[in-house]
């Protein structure tokens, strides 16, 4: 149980914390390759990419490291 409950806060503190590291990588993004704002391609581009992919890849990587955090003690 003690597991299960660390990696389902892996997951969630994951996903928080890699959706910010997504939307600083984001911004880097557009004022690195000078992305047009036109219409909110830039916005949308960091909402709608960049945040999402960020929270994803936290998720997994914060369940697995806590799951195996909680397995080894």
């Amino acid at each position: 149980m003690k597991i299960a409950l660390l990696a389902f806060l892996g997951v969630i503190l994951g996903a928080v914390a890699g959706g910010g590291i997504g939307l600083g990588a984001g911004l880097a993004w557009i004022t690195i390759f000078k992305t047009s704002s036109f219409e909110g391609y830039s916005g949308m581009l960091v909402g709608f990419v960049f945040i999402p992919i960020g929270g994803i890849l936290g998720a997994i990587l914060g369940g697995i490291l806590l799951g195996r955090m909680g397995a080894r003690g």
